[in-house]
């Protein structure tokens, strides 16, 4: 097999020759790659002593990928079912989420030393600061990826690449959590209609380590074991953080605080970002059994923009996702009718940050979609604006 563009094939049922070819194969390695972006700002700064250029990366990711988004395009195609355990057992994917994990210790790390060591003026270090932060949001989705898998080696990589934003809760409360709850009024990290993403994330981020200690406190409890057993899965890539971070103030200096604080808060605003505008206003049924209708695709907004899906490992074909969690992201699928975003995550998280820009660009696109048609009774809308949306969508219906 052709390692750089291998062919898979197979005969259908009908005994026809079927075969494909992944032609985004080597564009994957942008996810790995992708977190050293936050070093462009230091290489721009170190050759030309200009600060500002310190800010380039954050240009980057909410000016220019949102253009690149929109001239690149959207990327529809499917690789054929019949292939998908061809291509799933193709362990190049895989080892591409194991190499970024090291790929974030590096750039955090030597971020650090670099900061440490530059003689800066305020809005300088803060902008590296903010830069790493954002490159941190990237482990977050790295270990979105590996926590979904069985193996134990991808579990413990996803420990250690979360311990580097201080999240090691993430992949419990993601797995056992929002995958069970998402698109209800009961999962905090799905928005709902009329909900800004100031208020979702003063609700999500302390409501999701909440209940990812509680789920863990339950699943130890049923083994006879304490919260604070050795065999936490949360308090094993929090030791990791404690070591990591307490490394960076103990052998750079205590002046490293604010810089590790503003680090791992835009690492949690990253995913609060991405948790907002995944599912805002999308609800699943509720059965006569008092149970949610199982998961569909329609249930998550999805993205299938080229660029910024390379570099987050399909992140954004976030619909076949939640239907069908335990597909590998290669073979993630589009399909049709489904809630679509007008751009890439790095685009709709800069319209989110402004409210008003957010509700006037998706309201009404989610009133439209195919099963909604209008009807709010078919809407997850916040219970504090819902007197406010239906006067007002009643108002233009009527």
């Amino acid at each position: 097999m052709n390692w750089l563009n291998p062919t898979y094939s197979a005969k259908d049922e009908q005994g026809e020759a079927v075969s494909y070819r992944d032609g985004k194969r080597l564009a994957w390695a942008w996810s790995v790659i992708n977190p050293f972006f936050a070093w462009i700002g230091i290489g721009l700064y170190t050759l030309t002593d200009h600060v500002w250029l310190l800010w380039f990366p954050i240009v980057q990711g909410y000016v220019l990928f949102p253009l690149l988004d929109m001239l690149i395009g959207e990327d529809t195609n499917n690789p054929p079912e019949i292939l998908v355990p061809q291509l799933e057992a193709d362990r190049y994917y895989r080892w591409l989420t194991y190499l970024v994990v090291p790929m974030h210790y590096v750039v955090f790390i030597g971020a650090a030393v670099w900061l440490a060591r530059a003689d800066l003026p305020w809005h300088g270090y803060l902008a590296v600061s903010i830069t790493l932060g954002l490159a941190a949001g990237l482990g977050i989705n790295t270990g979105h990826e590996l926590g979904h898998k069985p193996r134990k080696l991808d579990r413990w990589l996803a420990k250690f690449v979360l311990a580097v934003p201080f999240y090691g809760h993430f992949w419990i409360e993601h797995n056992r959590g929002h995958h069970r709850q998402v698109s209800t009024p009961e999962d905090v990290a799905s928005s709902r209609m009329g909900e800004n993403i100031y208020r979702f994330a003063l609700r999500e981020i302390p409501g999701a380590c909440k209940r990812a200690w509680l789920l863990e406190k339950g699943r130890l409890e049923r083994r006879g074991k304490s919260v604070w057993s050795r065999d936490n899965d949360i308090l094993h890539s929090y030791a990791i953080s404690i070591v990591l971070q307490g490394g960076i103030l103990i052998g750079l200096g205590w002046q490293m605080l604010p810089f590790l604080v503003i680090h791992n808060v835009l690492a949690w605003w990253q995913l609060t970002s991405a948790n907002y505008i995944e599912h805002y206003g999308l609800l699943r049924e509720k059965l006569p059994n008092g149970k949610y209708e199982p998961c569909a695709p329609y249930h998550s907004w999805n993205s299938n923009h080229k660029l910024t899906n390379q570099i987050l490992f399909h992140l954004q074909r976030h619909s076949d996702h939640h239907a069908n969690m335990s597909r590998a992201y290669q073979s993630l699928r589009d399909f049709p009718d489904l809630p679509r975003l007008p751009n890439g995550y790095y685009g709709m998280f800069l319209v989110a940050y402004v409210p008003p820009l957010w509700f006037s660009v998706m309201d009404k696109r989610l009133l439209a979609l195919k099963h909604i048609q209008g009807d709010l009774s078919k809407v997850n809308v916040d219970p504090e604006k819902r007197a406010a949306i239906e006067l007002k969508y009643g108002a233009e219906r009527g």
